[in-house]
């Protein structure tokens, strides 16, 4: 059976990768939303994920490491008409990128960030990343990590994002209905995605996450308070909850920048650099 959002190129992750499951999940999320590939563009930092341009057909953009959402913002401004998706990995994103996630999240660009967490650097074959636990040796620290374990979370939430979540790539159909809430929410979305790493991390695996994850909607909470987000976000180690933590309405960036008619893309472009060129004769 075709697949309207998959390309023919061949898939190089490891066998058993957790990018396969948010590969799936994207796609069955636009099959949900009755999107066609041209209505979507994804940004790409750099690490496995970004492997991801070479498999999903929507338009496709892969920046440098750490800017994914400096350029799916510009992508969201100059065309209101996309849904516009920044595919990250937790290196990438919450290291080199920590500050476009504060900003994105205080500025309100309506764009869904997907971060890919396995809790190292796996392109780069298994440096610490900011989200690595405390104690956890890697080639980078070889007598165990001791920093503090950076929290996508609550980071993004203090920063004023207006949707923020967090699924597993090992349970699909919930990873699914996030992406649909997230992609159908205005404003700028989070989604930390638990995505194990079988060639490197050997502590955070499928097992290890099925053994601690629950759904915050199974237990009646309702992401209204964001006190009580910022208090769930810190929850980690035995018990890890999944699901929306925190939600508002607020102003989307574009909302406040442009008229409500205004599409930038559909604008026309009357320039010359000539007279800039001139400069460098």
């Amino acid at each position: 059976m075709s697949n309207e959002f998959r390309t023919q190129a061949k898939i190089i992750w490891c066998q058993g990768c957790g990018n396969f499951g948010i590969l799936t999940a994207l796609e069955n999320a636009f099959k949900k939303l009755n999107l066609n590939p041209n209505q979507i563009a994804a940004v790409y930092g750099i690490g496995c994920h970004s492997h991801m341009a070479n498999y999903l057909r929507v338009y496709n953009f892969e920046g440098i490491h750490g800017r994914a959402l400096p350029v799916a913002t510009g992508v969201k401004v100059a065309n209101r008409r996309l849904k516009v998706i920044s595919i990250t990995g937790d290196g990438d994103q919450l290291g080199e990128g920590a500050n476009h996630l504060v900003h994105a999240s205080r500025k309100n660009p309506d764009i869904t960030c997907l971060i890919h967490n396995n809790q190292i650097y796996s392109l780069t074959v298994g440096q610490a990343s900011p989200t690595s636990e405390k104690g956890i040796k890697t080639k980078t620290t070889p007598q165990g990590v001791v920093d503090q374990q950076l929290n996508s979370l609550a980071l993004a939430i203090a920063s004023g994002a207006t949707f923020v979540a967090r699924s597993f790539s090992g349970d699909i159909p919930h990873l699914t209905k996030i992406l649909v809430e997230a992609i159908n929410h205005k404003g700028f979305s989070l989604i930390d995605i638990l995505q194990p790493c079988i060639s490197l991390n050997y502590i955070n695996t499928f097992a290890w996450y099925r053994e601690r994850i629950y759904k915050l909607e199974e237990t009646g909470y309702l992401p209204n308070d964001k006190n009580l987000a910022f208090a769930k976000a810190q929850e980690w180690g035995e018990k890890i909850p999944t699901g929306v933590f925190y939600k508002e309405k607020r102003l989307t960036l574009e909302d406040q920048l442009l008229d409500k008619d205004t599409i930038l893309a559909d604008q026309p472009v009357d320039i010359s650099i000539k007279d800039l060129l001139k400069e460098f004769l």
